[in-house]
């Protein structure tokens, strides 16, 4: 199968099984929305905190999907029959990626300006966001598809994966922070968004490597 292929079956799946999808919206929107219960309702202090509670409930909602990248595929013998058949790694990686950018990033962007509303973030900082969230989304995807083929078929799977790639999200989360916080305060985001764009490039020149070592291994 080609990687259009892979990522139209993935897609059909996740149709299918729309209940991950709406729990991670659901998780997105649900956090985001308590954060005004929980520090009060001034003005001030929401919009002050407005771009890093977007964005840490961004990254904590990518990871409630994370786990199910490879593990439909793993249990039911797909990826082996994928790694028989000859297929790269790779791409069987990447299509999985944008299957899972498709059905969790892009619903996350999109829904990003409605709860920054509730949030009292200022209007200059919402075309930031969505363009931090863009850029960042993807980076999200790609460095937690590898996380999921280093822990596919381990027990507790879900907490390891958390443990491995948290960590590594924290530049995403400071520079796409940084973006929407210089658009509020007056100053340009581009800066920010440019390291963003340059931490997809790495993640997507890098992880493909890694993801093939890692589902290679699972499978043997």
């Amino acid at each position: 199968m080609g990687f259009f292929t892979l990522v139209g079956r993935d897609l059909r799946l996740a149709v299918r099984q729309s209940g991950d999808s709406l729990t991670v919206i659901a998780f997105f929107a649900i956090a985001t929305v308590l954060f005004p219960f929980g520090v009060g309702p001034e003005a001030a202090v929401l919009a002050r905190i407005s771009a890093g509670v977007v964005w840490v409930t961004a990254l904590l909602a990518a990871l409630l999907s994370l786990d199910r990248i490879f593990a439909i595929d793993f249990e039911d013998g797909t990826l082996d029959q994928l790694v028989l058949s000859g297929q790269p790694l790779a791409v069987v990686y990447l299509a999985k990626v944008a299957a899972h950018w498709l059905t969790t990033g892009v619903p996350l962007i999109l829904l990003s300006p409605i709860l920054a509303v509730t949030l009292q973030m200022p209007a200059e900082g919402y075309g930031p966001l969505m363009a931090a969230l863009a850029l960042g989304t993807p980076t999200v995807s790609l460095i937690g598809a590898v996380g999921a083929a280093l822990v596919l078929g381990t027990r507790r799977g879900g907490v390891l994966l958390s443990l491995l790639i948290l960590p590594l999200y924290i530049p995403v989360l400071i520079f796409g922070t940084g973006a929407v916080e210089a658009a509020i305060i007056g100053r340009s985001p581009t800066p920010m968004l440019t390291i963003l764009s340059g931490l997809a490039v790495l993640a997507l020149s890098l992880s493909p490597w890694a993801a093939s070592a890692a589902l290679r291994q699972a499978v043997e």
